[in-house]
């Protein structure tokens, strides 16, 4: 009897460890549902709303400009940060300050994008902490789950006037 419990624990464990390895490499790899939180997107994404973020694009390199992706923040590595790619690599930025009163231009070095809030007032990105590594994008956000009164594809920029500014 002993021998038959601890037959179906170790499976159970077992069976355990074999679907929490397979969850993680889909929600590593795949991707996975994502709550967005704070005002530095409105109005494309609300504090709150549920949006689907696919892990693909980052691994092969699929990320462009105008795509809005979760990054683990570089001040901050224990939070994530949704910003939208405003420069690749090599990309020339128009760089305002959040009073637009200052403008100036950065470049994108190798390896780094430019992030930046939808919301120029109230958002922290790379206008404070300057280009972010690739690595630290986790994936691009697509799809917007809830509200359901916004389900579906996002919009675009509503500073598409700010992509590369050549």
């Amino acid at each position: 009897m002993l021998r038959g419990a601890l037959g179906k624990t170790f499976r159970l464990a077992g069976y355990t460890i074999q679907y929490g390895c397979i969850a993680h490499c889909a929600f590593e790899y795949v991707g996975g549902v994502v709550m967005c939180s704070g005002p530095s997107m409105e109005p494309t994404i609300q504090n709150s709303d549920i949006v689907f973020a696919e892990n693909l694009s980052r691994h092969f390199h699929g990320i462009q400009r105008g795509d809005i992706v979760i990054a683990k923040s570089p001040s901050d590595p224990k939070s994530n940060i949704c910003k939208r790619v405003i420069g690749l690599e090599g990309d020339k930025v128009l760089t305002t300050s959040p009073s637009d009163f200052f403008k100036s231009h950065s470049y994108v070095p190798t390896g780094h994008v430019w992030l930046e809030g939808d919301n120029l007032q109230n958002s922290t990105d790379s206008r404070f902490y300057g280009p972010i590594p690739y690595g630290l994008i986790r994936g691009r956000i697509f799809f917007k789950i809830w509200p359901l009164s916004d389900f579906g594809f996002l919009r675009d920029s509503p500073n598409g006037h700010r992509f590369s500014d050549n």
